[in-house]
């Protein structure tokens, strides 16, 4: 029989032997039982014996690993602003995600004068239209718009300034401008992407790349001035 005074936990197992009583003891733990995976039991007026468990191994320091590490750092930084300048749109992207991941994460690097047209993410389930912008370098102007166009609200996001991210619910119109060089922004939203449904643009501002969208850029951008 099992000491009663030893037992922490109690199991009962049904077999074709009968009733089987299984007690995890005191002798478990350190520094009775070395293995702490041990089992006291009495089957059928058998004096307790140890039983041992069968655990999948634990990974330890030794054990080789797969080792997957992305490094956001200011060399990176550093190569997609060079590229951005050189881009007509004057920004990049640096995507993290592959294109049928669930959630999209990637740096959009923006220098001052690219135009974001101003536009909305729709959804056809509630609640996955959002996206959060984390300014990790440089300063952005950002703009939330109502359906007509005017601005409702707009925020200055700093890397080194008190405000310097944001999350926005979805079906919310809105724009940003690059306020200093190489500004470099964290987004995250919803996945995967599709290019053909990911924006829904706000009418009454002119298209990327003419000379109208030049001009409204610099607005914007006068506007935190």
């Amino acid at each position: 029989m099992v000491v009663p005074t030893l037992v922490n936990h109690l199991y009962r197992l049904r077999s074709d032997r009968g009733l089987m009583v299984v007690a995890r003891t005191a002798l478990d733990q350190p520094p009775h039982c070395p293995c702490r995976g041990c089992l006291v039991a009495a089957v059928s007026g058998d004096r307790a014996r140890g039983l041992p468990i069968q655990r999948t191994p634990a990974l330890t320091n030794d054990a080789p690993t797969d080792v997957r590490v992305k490094r956001v750092d200011q060399a990176l930084f550093d190569r997609v602003a060079a590229v951005a300048l050189e881009r007509p749109r004057l920004r990049h992207n640096y995507n993290f995600h592959q294109g049928s991941d669930l959630v999209q994460r990637f740096l959009n690097v923006l220098q001052p004068g690219t135009y974001v047209r101003p536009h909305r993410h729709v959804r056809d389930q509630p609640g996955i239209g959002f996206e959060c912008f984390l300014v990790l370098q440089g300063a952005i102007g950002f703009f939330v718009m109502d359906s007509n166009g005017t601005i409702v609200q707009l925020e200055r996001l700093e890397a080194k300034g008190p405000l310097r991210g944001i999350e926005l619910a979805e079906n919310q119109f809105h724009t940003l401008v690059a306020l200093e060089p190489h500004s470099v922004i964290f987004e995250l939203k919803q996945g995967p992407y599709q290019p053909t449904e990911d924006k829904d643009f706000l009418r009454g501002f002119p298209l990327e790349g003419c000379e109208e969208a030049s001009l409204q850029e610099k607005h914007w951008r006068e506007r935190f001035d």
